[in-house]
């Protein structure tokens, strides 16, 4: 693979969503390497939406002129869980698809070096062979649940791919498995499972209730990656991997892969997820499920092996996430849990 010279200390980065979750954890990873380091002329640009409305086109264009990062991460996005993306579908898409593609064309126009776009697991086929490999990408019909979002996150690795094979841009893409972790949104209807099982089990312990009631079968099985782990694995990326490499992973026909996916390899059943939150909240009530209530994907497990083969594995066990997820939690009960765009 590619040497760590794909990146420098003193590059200008910019990550897009840098407040967020996914984002802030990059930030904290490039930090720890080294990069964008000021005393050798680098910088790290994390950029508030007050500072910068990604969803305004010339605003973009305009600070990405003055600013002229060397790298780009796009971490931004409007995120949500299920009911979210139901009662949102129209947000889903467009936003994602304004964001995707006036930051990637703006990093491409102004000169960027290397872009990294951080999409999502929820762009394969709902029966997807499991674990689900890189070519299983549109070989199948979405999960409806997540469609809108699922569709702008495939048009965001499309158009880095076609400004690779057209003008040679140096984009890469990695699709991490459902995060958790630091800056993570506990919305009570906004938010992912993992962050809403802990926000519910928290709250019942709180009120004293004697259960908790969840949502479907708890039969699906779903793979958590720390945010942590992810920051880690974006700098690696960037360091060791261009697609415009000889030696860059390659799909089943032969030709470079525009995407890898990032996760641990490792899934669980939700009903055994909400166990486990509900031991390391101190819930000791019974669960209950709710069979009215939609599931989702059935099993959603990644195939992890082309970026292990580079070197790459997550370190952060569930066990070990889940606690600290928790008092993350708590520490975010004084401030704003509605965090809905990730920036």
């Amino acid at each position: 693979m590619a040497t760590t010279t794909l990146i420098k200390p003193c590059d200008r980065f910019f990550v897009a969503g840098g407040r967020g979750m996914a984002g802030s954890a990059i930030v904290r990873a490039l930090r720890r390497a080294g990069y964008g380091n000021p005393n050798q002329g680098g910088a790290l640009l994390t950029p508030a939406r007050l500072e910068l409305d990604l969803l305004d086109d010339s605003a973009v264009r305009d600070w990405m002129e003055a600013q002229r990062p060397d790298v780009v991460v796009l971490a931004a996005a409007t995120v949500g869980g299920i009911e979210a993306n139901r009662s949102r579908p129209a947000d889903f898409l467009l936003q994602n698809l304004r964001i995707e593609t006036q930051v990637i064309e703006a990093a491409w126009r102004c000169g960027v070096r290397r872009l990294l776009f951080l999409g999502s697991s929820c762009i394969y086929p709902k029966f997807a062979d499991q674990p689900i490999r890189e070519e299983a990408l549109l070989t199948g019909a979405l999960e409806p649940t997540n469609a809108w979002y699922a569709i702008a996150k495939i048009a965001g690795i499309k158009l880095a791919e076609a400004l690779r094979l057209q003008h040679g841009f140096d984009a890469i893409s990695l699709m991490p498995t459902n995060l958790y972790g630091p800056g993570d949104n506990y919305h009570p209807t906004g938010s992912h499972v993992l962050p809403a099982l802990i926000r519910r089990f928290h709250e019942a312990k709180q009120r004293g209730d004697a259960s908790v009631t969840c949502w479907g079968t708890g039969t699906p099985l779903r793979e958590f990656l720390h945010a942590d782990d992810l920051g880690e694995a974006c700098v690696f990326a960037l360091e060791h991997w261009s697609t415009l490499s000889d030696d860059a992973p390659r799909n089943d026909a032969g030709d470079p892969l525009a995407f890898l996916n990032v996760g641990t390899g490792i899934d669980l059943s939700i009903k055994k997820l909400a166990e486990q939150v509900a031991a390391s909240v101190g819930f000791d009530g019974a669960i209950h499920w709710d069979h009215s209530k939609p599931d989702g994907t059935p099993k959603k497990q990644l195939d992890v092996s082309r970026l292990a083969a580079m070197g790459w594995r997550a370190q952060i066990e569930l066990e070990d996430g889940l606690p600290l997820a928790y008092m993350d939690f708590k520490r975010c009960l004084n401030s704003s849990m509605l965090r809905g765009m990730e920036q």
